[in-house]
């Protein structure tokens, strides 16, 4: 994985490097940023470039031995630990860990989901159901692992995901190999909660913040990618912000049509067309979970817009030109600001049981009813 493979982030590329080719680079690293940001591809992009056998300025080779096989994570001193379910490891009378074999899964999720979160290495295995954590088990196995020489002469990386969810016991038996390593041995840990760390780990790496995207990176890079049309990543950079997970998510979706349906929801609701609200209902239940989400992000965005609007902070606005006429119809013609800050609080809240799990149907009917409540509401003279 290289650097020029993630978008942007510039400055906390170089500032690797840079401490690559001044002899600076601290043993033991704790990458750390907002969901959807590049923890995770900065972390191997690093493991990329202090092994390439041909580095440049800026980047690996790409071309090499050593860059193919991190390429598809198969180099032989790249050792991963990750949270797994309690079942997948079990010990010996040794007391080594005997874990499942999860390691094909584990790669086809990074290489697929490189942004992905918990949730989605859940799923992905269908742990549902499941308790996941780092054990005292997968501890000793590092140890185990850093004790050996390297296979091909180079650093021997151990790339720690999700470490918020080690056992403290596995935490505490790190401390000793964390402070003093063996030689050109290199810890990475990548962290989306860095604060549940012990502070006893956290005071042995060296923190490297990796920023959320900006909605240029996000939109140029979802395009480059062919996964969406210009015209769709206008509105899909704002909406995700700064999360490129959710911008893969909602580059699925077809985010174009958002606007427009959020715009005869509203209508429906004004109205109180009781037999329209329950057909939308219905057809909502239809649309999977993530297209449910996506409409209630586009909503938010279309309320803060509205809000930027009636501030007369146009500047600040991220909606795609095609959308503004709408927003600035609806803000300046049917909205109130207390209206507007109204139905922002219902649709946030309806998003936060949607993603509890409540039924689809019943969430959306009862939240058209209560935002046809503020929409039809006299505001005083």
């Amino acid at each position: 994985m290289l650097f020029s493979s993630i978008p942007g982030l510039q400055e906390t590329k170089e500032k690797l490097i840079q401490a690559i080719n001044n002899n600076h680079l601290a043993h033991a690293l704790l990458f750390h940023g907002p969901e959807g940001a590049a923890n995770l591809k900065m972390a191997l992009a690093l493991a990329t470039y202090v092994n390439c056998e041909n580095k440049g300025d800026q980047d690996a080779c790409g071309t090499c031995s050593s860059c193919q096989k991190m390429a598809k994570l198969i180099h032989p001193d790249l050792n991963f630990t990750f949270p797994v379910p309690g079942s997948l490891v079990k010990e010996d009378d040794d007391g080594n860990s005997k874990k499942t074999d999860i390691l094909a899964p584990w790669r086809d999720f990074v290489l697929n989901k490189p942004y992905g979160n918990l949730q989605d290495w859940i799923y992905h295995n269908g742990f549902e159901k499941k308790q996941l954590n780092i054990s005292k088990a997968a501890a000793k196995k590092i140890i185990q692992t850093v004790s050996l020489k390297s296979f091909e002469g180079g650093y021997k990386t151990i790339l720690v995901w999700m470490p918020e969810l080690m056992h403290t016991a596995a935490a505490n038996a790190l401390l000793k190999v964390l402070e003093e390593p063996p030689e050109k041995t290199l810890f990475l840990m990548v962290a989306h909660q860095p604060e549940q760390l012990l502070t006893t780990i956290l005071s042995r790496t060296q923190k490297v913040l990796v920023r959320a995207f900006t909605d240029d990176e996000i939109k140029d890079h979802i395009i480059s990618e062919g996964l969406s049309s210009r015209e769709a990543a206008l509105q899909i950079a704002p909406l995700a912000n700064g999360n490129m997970r959710e911008a893969y998510r909602l580059a699925d979706q077809v985010v174009d049509e958002n606007t427009a349906k959020f715009r005869d929801w509203m209508r429906i609701c004004f109205t109180l067309d009781i037999n329209n609200i329950m057909s939308w209902s219905d057809n909502f239940q239809t649309i999977d979970k993530e297209g449910q989400k996506a409409l209630f992000l586009t909503g938010l965005n279309i309320l803060r817009e509205s809000l930027l609007k009636r501030s007369q902070l146009e500047n600040l606005m991220r909606t795609a030109p095609s959308d503004r006429e709408f927003i600035e119809n609806f803000s300046l013609n049917a909205m109130t600001e207390d209206k507007i800050m109204s139905i922002y609080q219902l649709l946030n809240t309806a998003h936060y049981h949607l993603e509890r799990n409540a039924n689809a149907k019943i969430l959306f009917a009862d939240l058209s009813f209560d935002m046809a409540k503020v929409l039809r509401r006299k505001e005083p003279a």
